[in-house]
């Protein structure tokens, strides 16, 4: 569905350099910490800045071959853009119906109703919550077979972004070969939603995994120093030295359950992983 193969973009003091995969029917998570360089590599994938090198194919097409048909089966929500402030329901309905074959103009309204947007209000007068609930729905009209969406549930509150994973859920069961690339630095919300992980720090994908893995097999050891002197280290990933001991991220969690049943082992998170790839030292 999505493919992008080194994908370079250089700033002074950042860079970009970014490789992944999104298959057919599967979500995906970028995760990563504010400045990571989720929104460039997001902007990079829809040509809306030049790249340096790399490919990126979406549909099996490279993104410079893509058909005006093609480009309509792509769903886009970027983090701070959306519609005019000044225009309301009823005129981004219009610009829908103009700009797509598929826009389902029923159940772009039906679903506006549920989610109790005014239809007469502008934009501009819309919470936070508002705002990111229009900006799914849209992305949403027009039978999209590739959702793209960069921070989709930034700025909400838990109930809003649970809203707004809700409708990414059940998209997805009513189309099963859709896809979703979506980014969020808020990782624990991405647990839930996808089947594969990828975490890009200072413009680099420094891991990927599928999350059944990721929450089955990865792990958090907490040692004092002089269990960790004893510790066998092959299988830790990061460690980070603490005032009582060592954290150690390791992605061999049953291994180390099984040699040192004495030590404290918490199940691992994405939260947790982001937090020692970017803070740990290497084993």
């Amino acid at each position: 569905m999505l493919e992008v193969t080194k994908l370079k973009k250089n700033y002074e003091g950042f860079s970009l350099d970014c490789t992944l995969q999104v298959e057919s029917g599967c979500i995906t998570g970028l995760v990563g910490k504010n400045g990571a360089g989720k929104s460039t590599a997001f902007k990079g994938i829809l040509g809306l800045i030049s790249k340096d090198s790399g490919e990126i194919k979406i549909f099996g097409k490279d993104i410079t071959n893509l058909t005006i048909e093609d480009k309509q089966k792509i769903g886009v929500v970027l983090s701070n853009s959306s519609f005019s402030g000044y225009l309301d329901i009823r005129a981004i309905i219009n610009i829908l119906k103009a700009e797509y074959k598929e826009f389902d103009k029923q159940e772009f309204l039906n679903r506006c109703k549920h989610f109790e947007l005014p239809m007469k209000k502008q934009i501009k007068e819309f919470s936070t919550g508002m705002k990111a609930k229009l900006n799914v729905l849209i992305a949403l009209s027009h039978k999209a077979e590739l959702l793209i969406l960069d921070e989709p549930t930034s700025g909400l509150d838990v109930i809003a972004r649970e809203e707004v994973l809700d409708m990414l859920r059940e998209y997805m069961e009513r189309n099963e070969n859709c896809s979703i690339l979506i980014s969020s630095h808020i990782a624990s919300d991405l647990e839930k939603l996808c089947d594969q992980i990828y975490m890009i720090h200072n413009g680099t994908i420094i891991l990927q995994e599928d999350t059944d893995v990721l929450l089955d097999s990865y792990a958090l050891l907490k040692t004092t120093k002089e269990e960790y002197q004893k510790l066998d280290k092959q299988y830790l990933l990061k460690v980070k030295e603490e005032s009582w001991g060592y954290s150690c991220l390791t992605n061999q969690k049953q291994f180390y359950t099984e040699n040192y049943p004495n030590i404290a082992i918490e199940k691992g998170n994405i939260d947790d992983l982001i937090f020692m790839m970017n803070g740990g030292e290497s084993a």
